[in-house]
């Protein structure tokens, strides 16, 4: 038995939306969420600089004694992770759009991806969908502003749902059967996709493909953690805990960190 916490970071809440799959299977395990809002997003810097947030993320969550780490980022995932494992003697779990399931499944050979612009031009998902998507159309959209405006609070602002329009008319018109969400924020924008698709359309992310890994490894490293105490899950952000305590349950404690 390990109680040591599981580590996750991401540029901001949206990991909270891996975190709440993490939780739903690992219910036994603690955990520290560190949100890095005041650097969101991360899909418009530089490799450089998402590998040296990805770093003082890593180092904060090792002080806390982490045993396993979860890069619930995209985009960070997609610049860093290698850099993050050569570098670190802990598991680092991943997470990167779910091209796969989509280019295998798709009836009409088109799918859609809307991520970051750091996801999208990242060397790892460009080998995942050029393995995957021979002779299917993928219409890729950069969600520019979508990840401030969930930030701000305002993921169902008439802004947010017009931003959304604009994104979504070309998949719709290129007659996708699935989008992919790839970034950590957007699981929190699918009421709005799911009445602006067509019924048809499946709407896929990565959050229970990493809940399951994150899972598989600490198991294969005898690190779960089957204690019957009540865990503790603990979240930290770098700017105003308001926007994470309002899509977190009220069980959770919440912190504000200068970092």
């Amino acid at each position: 038995m390990n109680t040591q916490p599981i580590g996750i970071f991401d540029s901001g809440i949206g990991g909270t939306s891996v975190f709440k799959e993490i939780h739903a299977l690992l219910p036994h395990e603690n955990s520290i969420y560190l949100a890095d809002s005041k650097h969101a997003p991360y899909g418009n810097k530089s490799k450089q600089e998402i590998i040296e947030l990805s770093i003082k993320n890593t180092e904060y969550l090792l002080s806390k004694n982490c045993k396993l780490i979860v890069v619930a980022c995209n985009t960070a995932t997609t610049n860093a992770i290698s850099y993050l494992r050569a570098t670190y003697d802990v598991p680092f779990i991943g997470i990167e759009p779910a091209i796969k399931p989509a280019a295998l499944n798709t009836e009409t050979k088109a799918v859609g991806i809307l991520a970051t612009k750091g996801t999208l031009s990242s060397e790892l998902f460009h080998k995942t969908t050029d393995l995957y998507s021979n002779g299917i159309k993928v219409i890729e959209q950069v969600g520019e502003g979508i990840v401030p405006l969930i930030e701000a609070g305002k993921t169902y602002s008439n802004q947010m749902k017009a931003l959304l329009r604009d994104y979504m008319q070309p998949m719709i018109d290129a007659n996708i059967d699935y989008l992919v969400l790839g970034c950590t924020h957007y699981p929190y924008l699918m009421p709005l996709l799911l009445e602006m698709l067509p019924k048809h359309v499946k709407i896929i992310d990565s959050g229970l493909a990493v809940a399951k890994q994150t899972k598989a490894v600490l198991d294969k490293n005898s690190l779960l953690n089957f204690s019957s105490n009540i865990p503790e899950n603990i979240f930290y952000t770098n700017t105003n805990v308001s926007v994470l305590n309002d899509i977190l349950d009220k069980k959770f404690i919440v912190e504000h960190l200068n970092f």
